[in-house]
């Protein structure tokens, strides 16, 4: 009896952990493609920098580290209850991390920014590439989710993606809300501790995949 009930026990531990490992699913990622382009009859609307961001989540062996990147200037045509299309800017100086202090935050923001002396090279190099940018190419609905394209651009590299969004107006707003989705950061050339880059990095490695999380806020231009 007591076997029967540990053999339950460890199921049900199993199966708790696989739920909680699932993984976020990874943006579908191709070769970019041509921007969007609206009517003359869309209404426009431009992004709120105040209350729009990008969260994002990277993984290691020893653990997880997440923060935000601020949205810069961008614009979008909306038309019928349908983004027709825009774009906007990604300010990548301003890479934040969420989960440490002191100079171990500042330490981490700085060496995702590729700004320590030397190390110019590793991760973002917002010297030489201080902006992101998400340019729409397409909007489809697909079996009851809004599936988002666009040309993501970082580090002077283009590719196209599509994850699943929810889009709302309000009043004077449109919000636009990514579920959260992966990209392989090395598609980018990101490709500081990669295993599937770099050889003879035991335990030392970061993980290829970025968890994303897009939220855009924007106002009504008249």
């Amino acid at each position: 009896m007591k076997k029967g009930i540990l053999n339950v026990f460890i199921v049900v531990v199993i199966a708790t952990t696989l739920i909680g490992c699932k993984k976020t699913k990874e943006a579908n990622t191709s070769d970019a493609e041509a921007a969007a382009v609206s009517e003359s009859t869309t209404q426009k609307y431009v992004t709120d920098v105040t209350k729009s961001s990008i969260e994002w989540k990277g993984f290691k062996p020893t653990g997880t580290h997440n923060g935000t990147i601020n949205i810069d200037t961008g614009v979008f045509q909306f038309d019928n209850g349908t983004i027709q299309s825009g774009t906007f800017l990604i300010d990548m100086n301003s890479i934040t991390n969420l989960d440490m202090e002191g100079d171990m935050k500042m330490n981490l923001e700085n060496h995702l920014k590729g700004t320590v002396e030397g190390k110019e090279g590793d991760f973002f190099n917002v010297n030489q590439f201080p902006t992101g940018a998400f340019e729409i190419t397409g909007v489809e609905d697909a079996g009851g989710k809004i599936m988002l394209s666009g040309n993501l651009t970082l580090k002077g590299v283009k590719n196209n993606i599509t994850f699943p969004v929810s889009i709302s107006t309000e009043g004077e707003s449109l919000t636009i809300t990514s579920e959260p989705f992966t990209i392989d950061r090395t598609k980018w050339d990101v490709n500081y501790g990669s295993k599937s880059v770099f050889d003879n990095l035991g335990d030392k490695f970061i993980n290829d995949e970025i968890e994303l999380k897009i939220n855009v806020v924007a106002f009504k231009k008249a």
